[in-house]
């Protein structure tokens, strides 16, 4: 293994310190994932992936453009099924539940497994009603008054917006209007969050707020995050899984894992030479 570079250092310091109390192999996981192959029409985005993913925990997807984080991410509440020709081979188990089982209904996925995007997708509606629009949907009993006090608490903007909560949500600022958008994801109490590059829209300041709610959901949600910055996933994440993208012998690209583990091991340790390489800078 080679010595520690500048960049390998500075990561090894920016690890949360949640990671040194989790245990070295995932004990109670919320998925599982078996042998798992994602394709739209022939095409295989990624392959043959294997891993859990462990409650009340944030694992970390991490790895070059294109190596099918995403895709993967979106497998997890069958958001894929949305895209036409797209279609996944092996298990995605819930609680040791096949969700891509004949009877599963991935309205009702969708309903555990909540969504926050790359770009804040607020909707054409008043802040108030951004939060209480999928509790009015499920038809949810009891104050909606005090639900929306509640996740507005709990992602951190009810001391900015309860002034204002009439005003369009469109008014926030980019970093608000994320905010709001996981105050919406925790309305409908999901048990997981999943994060596709939530901060990548965003400035630094806005960026820690995002990393800071996480690191608070996580005690009552598990979370899932996509993101290229891999200080971020060092900072907020318990768990990364580190994929990469090879060429068949046809040339043509697709994902796979190459290593997953307690991140403060995968940063400062990695076991395979291409997650090395990764994260020091050499290739990605």
């Amino acid at each position: 293994m080679n010595q520690p570079n500048e960049i390998t250092m500075h990561l090894d310091h920016a690890l949360s310190a949640r990671g040194a109390s989790i245990p070295p192999e995932t004990t109670d996981p919320v998925f599982t994932l078996d042998n798992v192959s994602v394709f739209y029409g022939d095409y295989s985005a990624i392959r043959n992936v294997t891993l859990p993913i462990g409650r009340n925990e944030i694992t970390a997807f991490i790895g070059p453009s294109g190596c099918g984080k995403s895709t993967l991410l979106r497998s997890f509440n069958r958001m894929n099924d949305l895209i036409p020709g797209a279609h996944l081979k092996g298990t995605v188990a819930y609680h040791g539940t096949d969700i891509y089982g004949p009877n599963v209904d991935p309205i009702e996925v969708r309903r555990k497994v909540g969504m926050v995007f790359q770009k804040p997708n607020v909707f054409p509606k008043s802040i108030y009603e951004n939060v209480a629009y999928g509790p009015k949907v499920n038809g949810a009993k009891g104050n909606l008054d005090d639900l929306v006090e509640e996740c507005l608490s709990r992602a951190a903007l009810w001391n900015e917006v309860k002034d204002d909560l009439k005003k369009s949500a469109y008014a926030l600022s980019g970093g608000q209007q994320q905010r709001l958008v996981i105050a919406r994801c925790i309305a409908v109490k999901p048990e997981v969050i999943l994060m596709d590059e939530p901060c990548a829209s965003l400035d630094p300041l806005a960026t820690a707020k995002i990393e800071d709610l996480m690191v608070e959901l996580a005690s009552d949600y598990t979370i899932i995050i996509v993101t290229h910055n891999m200080q971020q996933a060092a900072r907020v994440s318990d768990r990364t899984a580190f994929f990469t993208a090879e060429l068949d012998e046809n040339g043509i690209r697709h994902g796979r894992l190459v290593e997953f583990g307690r991140t403060r091991e995968l940063f400062s340790s990695p076991t395979d030479p291409r997650t090395e390489d990764y994260i020091s800078g050499r290739f990605g």
